[in-house]
């Protein structure tokens, strides 16, 4: 992506999976954002959909896949692999490979990539990590006579090219900024190793009926219910299709930091808290008080409130850290959070609306995932459960989604995408606030 943007050329950057992070240095690197697609939470047409509507608005699209090509929901299928997206989409594979301390066998490697799926089409090989020139050559060497895609380069190993990890993944782009000597050093080290006008050259261009329209969003500048987004260091990950599929069902989106505002935006129908590090910003977001009181008091009053994982975190009394120092919090709901020293819980989850509520009627099936290093104190019994929750085998978990008033709070990073009605009914919900405001007043 940065090769490319440094040439001058439009990237529109993907990241298979669920992930917040990688898109985020995505979007910093390419100029625009970086889009979520995914083979389970979202069905093949939204996919399709999604990546026509961004692709066609740009002169290259650069899709980051997830673990390995093939790797998936389990052994037995290619569901939720980087294999059945390329496939879905009609796109080539750009197959990156770790070298170091490998020499012929990485012939074998590449081979049984190439001949596992024959339906996948392989744009060519690039070895990273590659110890010296006479390394490469000897990769290159191996490959000649087994294998049909070409090898387009290897890239040298570099310290300085590095992004730190924390837990849940690598740090956000909102704490380890990549400048402009660092991304043009990304575009160096890329176009010293790679052949990368031959990538450009061989690439097939989008069909005509690929390319599509950005969605409408002009109905969120025409009166609609204003959301208030909580957006820093310490509320991060948002999918870019929740916020797009609130402005498209009317809504105007306003952002504000509950790390460094101290009062919340004015005339607000409702909040949207996503997920991210709040644990990390603990002091900061504690010592604001003013906002968690308002925060509180918008609850109390009725006030539509959505949170995932750390922004339903901040809605709790409060989060005790790793030390066990306790910060408190918005009180929203009557329950405590606690930083754990391992994963707590990991995978995609459904969502089922056991009635009607913020994000849908009774019935309502909305997808997403779980990842968190947090667990929270035993909720009282009489705190209302919305959800019925099962995992992508369909085996049923537990009941959550906690419901105080207006205010619903899980750890589930739920994709609107998976059923865009969810968004529209969290803004008719936001609407009807502003009408009981209006005539309260």
């Amino acid at each position: 992506m940065a090769a490319f943007a440094r040439r001058g050329l439009k990237v529109a950057p993907f990241k298979v999976g669920p992930d917040f992070i990688d898109p985020g240095h995505h979007s910093l690197i390419a100029g625009c954002t970086s889009r979520n697609l995914d083979g389970w939470m979202l069905d093949r047409a939204y996919n399709r959909s999604l990546f026509k509507r961004h692709a066609g608005q740009a002169d290259m699209a650069v899709i980051e896949g997830v673990m390995g090509l093939y790797d998936g929901f389990s052994g037995r299928s290619e569901a939720g692999s980087s294999a059945q997206m390329a496939k879905w989409l009609g796109v080539p594979v750009l197959l990156a490979v770790d070298a170091r301390s490998m020499a012929r066998s990485a012939a074998a490697l590449v081979m049984g990539f190439e001949r596992f799926d024959p339906r996948i089409a392989f744009a060519g090989v690039v070895f990273n990590r590659v110890g010296s020139p006479r390394h490469l050559a000897y990769l290159k060497e191996a490959l000649a006579g087994h294998v049909k895609m070409p090898c387009l380069g290897g890239l040298p190993r570099q310290p300085q090219i590095r992004i730190p990890e924390r837990h849940l993944g690598l740090v956000t782009y909102e704490d380890h900024h990549l400048d402009a000597a660092s991304r043009n050093l990304l575009a160096e080290w890329v176009e010293t190793g790679m052949d990368i006008d031959r990538l450009i050259r061989d690439l097939p261009d989008l069909h005509p009926d690929a390319v599509g329209k950005p969605r409408d969003t002009t109905a969120q500048s025409t009166g609609g219910p204003r959301i208030g987004v909580a957006r820093d260091k310490a509320f991060c990950f948002y999918y870019a299709d929740n916020l797009d599929l609130l402005e498209a069902a009317g809504a105007r989106l306003v952002y504000f930091s509950p790390l460094y505002d101290t009062a919340l935006p004015q005339d607000l129908d409702g909040l949207y808290l996503g997920g991210g590090y709040p644990e990390l910003k603990a002091a900061a977001l504690s010592q604001n008080e003013n906002l968690r009181r308002q925060i509180a008091a918008g609850s109390r009053a009725g006030m539509p409130i959505y949170a995932e994982c750390g922004g339903f975190m901040y809605l709790c009394r409060q989060l005790e850290d790793t030390t066990g120092r306790p910060y408190p919090m918005c009180g929203c709901f009557p329950m405590d959070s606690r930083m754990l020293g391992r994963l707590k819980s990991l995978g995609y989850r459904e969502v089922t609306l056991r009635r009607n509520g913020l994000l849908g009627t009774s019935g309502t099936v909305i997808r997403g995932h779980e990842f968190h290093y947090s667990d929270i104190s035993a909720p009282p019994a009489q705190i209302e459960r919305l959800y019925q929750v099962s995992d992508r085998s369909g085996i049923r978990q537990v009941q959550e989604g906690f419901v105080t008033g207006r205010t619903l709070g899980s750890y589930y990073h739920l994709h609107f995408g998976s059923c865009p009605r969810a968004a529209q009914s969290f803004v008719n919900h936001c609407r009807q606030y502003r009408q009981e405001r209006s005539l309260g007043s």
